[in-house]
């Protein structure tokens, strides 16, 4: 699958976007309650659970993370594949 490399970019564009991801590889199958709470607590942000669901728009968006539901909660999962094809070419 062919992503979209502006997208990409402006995702990782954002220094918040970028820790959001830093968490999610850490750690998948986090929820947006888990997740707020670790950027709070591990990176002392003053964030809203709306603003990070507009970042996660983005990077959803851009292919970078799935989001999918179990039970009531809406799991996140950080793909790498959109960054791997970014490179491609690039890097051999």
């Amino acid at each position: 699958m062919r992503w979209d490399k502006d997208a990409i970019f402006k995702a990782l564009s954002d220094s918040t976007r970028r820790i959001i991801l830093d968490e999610l590889s850490e750690r998948n199958d986090l929820t947006l309650y888990e997740l707020t709470t670790r950027l709070i607590m591990k990176h002392n942000l003053a964030i809203s659970r709306q603003a990070i669901a507009k970042h996660l728009s983005a990077l959803e968006a851009a292919g970078l993370v799935n989001s999918k539901r179990k039970g009531k909660y809406r799991v996140l999962n950080f793909n790498r594949e959109p960054l791997k094809n970014l490179l491609e070419g690039w890097i051999d």
